[in-house]
């Protein structure tokens, strides 16, 4: 690999379209184009020390590269006539249009494909060869879908649907989550494995982009139907797994049990690989998600301590991130399930969420308990659990909990930040509303990091190191959003910075 790069001439690197830092710090960082020890991976930085942008090889943020006039002349599609763009909101919009045409009957997935999109289009101001690689990467580079037949304890034929979408291994082998529940649908796999691309790419390590699950309801099944149905679901999801192929991390409904038995079926099957030895997995993504919180309130001179926090959902990433808060000094005054919402106006202290952990870790058990042990707390009152006065909202609960109903309410009881606990919680209208009412937004894209962050860090890692990373990808995504003119927009940061991350390498590896 070495010896090609030094074969690359500096007029093949300006067409790939990387880039660095520029004066001053703002941009991108170092570490966006070179590996986690900082070896040149793929790319030159000899233009770095001249203070240019490599994305558009001139002065300043607003010019273009030379290269763009002869991609621009090109057709952006060829089904019926020639398609071209001139802007690139033009070329966005040509995408999403595409996107409608190939899956109308999947919103998620074209909300998801939209809003990105809607982020990319100053990349293709800039440089419209990568509206070429957009277009390319509107298209998973494979879904699979399959029975899963099972046997429940009354001895009855049960099927359900299992899905593995892998997207993209542009960075590295496939990774993502698995989630488990009667929501999850080809539309949610498709939409989260396409956002997932972004989150993973963001880290800077070289992870590629999966999700997959399946429509079965963990929360209803005794201990035995749940083995049976992760070992049936295993035999076929390790044809296509492995862990320099495709690596699941814990998701929606999918914990340390459920991945316990799918690890347990799939070393029976392939005996090579831990895809569970990394750090652990029940408490990284809700830790990783009050680091992003915090660092983002110390970039304002504020932090977590004495903070009121709404959480929704009870589930486990919920609850890692109840137990974060209350190290950070912060307060969570809620949780949430499909029972209701349990206020505790003087909040959550560690004993009463050991209470809530208590309940919560038998299978299905609803948070309506708890009011049963706790004399301050307040089950569904306010009926509206928006109403609540909160300075944080942290959803961890399912896809477009947050629209703008919600935010309006959240706004108007003084509600200052909402950070995404969870894929996708916030809508995209809700999410021009944050915008538009000053509100700040923690993204997905960003906060949903900590599975894989921990799975390179491995099973040695501490808090401390998940700490660092995630210091180190808010400094990237805040820089990426400031160069490109969406300063302070964290979704633009972290969807611009990951998809350059895979564009730069998907247009090496040509057309594949």
């Amino acid at each position: 690999m070495l010896s090609k790069l030094s074969s690359v001439t500096s007029t093949q690197l300006r067409s790939v379209g990387s880039f660095n830092r520029s004066a001053g710090g703002a941009g991108v960082s170092q570490t966006l184009l070179y590996g986690r020890n900082g070896l040149r991976s793929l790319f030159s930085s000899d233009a770095g020390s001249s203070g240019k942008n490599l994305l558009t090889h001139e002065d300043g943020v607003h010019q273009t590269m030379k290269i763009s006039k002869s991609w621009r002349n090109k057709p952006l599609f060829r089904r019926q006539g020639d398609v071209r763009f001139k802007t690139g909101m033009e070329a966005s919009n040509l995408l999403i249009r595409e996107s409608l045409r190939r899956d109308s009957h999947e919103q998620d997935y074209i909300d998801s494909v939209t809003s990105v999109m809607q982020c990319l289009s100053p990349i293709f101001d800039r440089n419209p060869k990568y509206a070429f690689v957009a277009k390319t990467l509107i298209e998973p580079e494979r879904f699979i879908q399959f029975r899963v037949a099972w046997i429940d304890d009354v001895g009855v034929n049960r099927l359900n649907r299992g899905f593995r979408v892998q997207y993209s291994s542009a960075l590295g082998p496939y990774a993502g989550s698995l989630h488990l529940g009667p929501h999850v649908t080809h539309n949610i796999v498709h939409a989260n494995a396409f956002d997932t691309v972004f989150s993973n790419a963001v880290t800077g390590h070289s992870l590629g982009a999966a999700v997959g699950g399946s429509d079965f309801n963990p929360l209803d099944k005794s201990e035995a139907e749940l083995q049976r149905f992760c070992q049936s679901y295993a035999t076929e999801l390790a044809k296509y797994i492995g862990p320099d192929q495709d690596i699941p991390f814990v998701g929606f409904g999918c914990g340390r049990e459920e991945m316990g038995y799918i690890y347990g079926q799939y070393k029976r099957i392939k005996p090579i690989g831990n895809f569970m030895a990394h750090y652990d997995i029940d408490l990284t993504p809700g830790f990783a998600v009050v680091h992003f919180a915090n660092r983002m309130l110390e970039d304002r001179g504020d932090s977590l301590k004495g903070k009121r926090v709404m959480l929704i959902g009870a589930g486990q990433r919920a609850r890692a991130v109840a137990e974060k808060l209350l190290h950070y000094g912060a307060i969570p005054i809620t949780m949430t399930d499909p029972s209701g919402h349990v206020y505790e106006p003087n909040g959550i202290t560690e004993g009463k969420l050991a209470t809530i952990n208590q309940i919560k870790s038998d299978r299905g058990a609803l948070l309506g308990r708890y009011i049963i042990s706790s004399t301050s707390a307040e089950f569904n009152h306010p009926e509206n659990l928006f109403h609540i006065p909160c300075d944080i909202c942290i959803p961890c609960g399912a896809m477009n909990d947050i629209g703008e109903e919600e935010v309006n309410a959240l706004g108007d009881n003084g509600c200052k930040f909402v950070i995404e606990g969870g894929q996708s919680c916030v809508t995209p209208s809700a999410r021009k509303l944050l915008k538009k009412r000053g509100m700040m937004y923690g993204p997905h894209t960003m906060t949903m990091t900590g599975p894989a962050i921990s799975h390179v860090l491995g099973k040695n890692a501490t808090d401390d190191d998940l700490k660092a990373e995630v210091d180190r990808i808010y400094t990237e995504v805040k820089s990426t959003a400031a160069e490109f003119n969406a300063r302070g927009d964290l979704y633009a940061g972290a969807n611009i910075a990951g998809f350059l991350r895979v564009a730069n390498n998907m247009m090496l590896q040509g057309a594949v």
